[in-house]
């Protein structure tokens, strides 16, 4: 449920507007936003109380669906969680904190989103494939914090 609300404060505004574009084109076919997840309940009732009238979702899509041909895929997350999961394990002390964990995530999640180029994108980060582009070069983790460093705006 922590999950879907998080995406719903920082994403509602971009869904709304998508379903609003979609809801009055022509045709009878469903075109909004389409959420993907397996078989665990808490997705269904969460997403029901948070999207359902604007948003739909394909419920319990196995993790290994092109073997099925289906058409959409979970191994993508799976392998995500994995990599979060195995690098976790690797720190041997652990977390100090909750405070020290948000962090770690935050980061994994800005050098995945920004970083790191994606095999099934063409090579281009996910920055890259949404048109954010803030032309971070070859050095892109330096000219990230840089970046942030140079554009970051102290809120009093």
């Amino acid at each position: 449920m922590k999950f879907l609300s998080e995406i719903k404060i920082t994403c509602y505004d971009q869904i709304l507007k998508e379903y609003y574009l979609k809801k009055y084109c022509k045709g009878n076919e469903d075109n909004r936003i389409n959420f993907v997840c397996d078989k665990f309940a808490n997705y269904k009732s969460a997403f029901t109380k948070l999207f359902y009238r604007t948003c739909k979702l394909t419920f319990g899509v196995p993790i290994a669906c092109k073997k099925f041909n289906l058409e959409h895929n979970n191994n993508p997350i799976e392998r995500y969680n994995g990599k979060i999961k195995d690098r976790i394990k690797s720190i041997r002390s652990g977390f100090k904190s909750f405070e020290d964990a948000k962090h770690f995530m935050d980061l994994r999640r800005i050098i995945y989103n920004y970083v790191n180029p994606h095999q099934e994108l063409n090579g281009k980060t996910p920055a890259e494939m949404a048109e954010i582009n803030l032309e971070l070069g070859r050095n892109k983790l330096l000219n990230l914090i840089k970046y942030v460093r140079d554009n970051y705006i102290i809120l009093s």
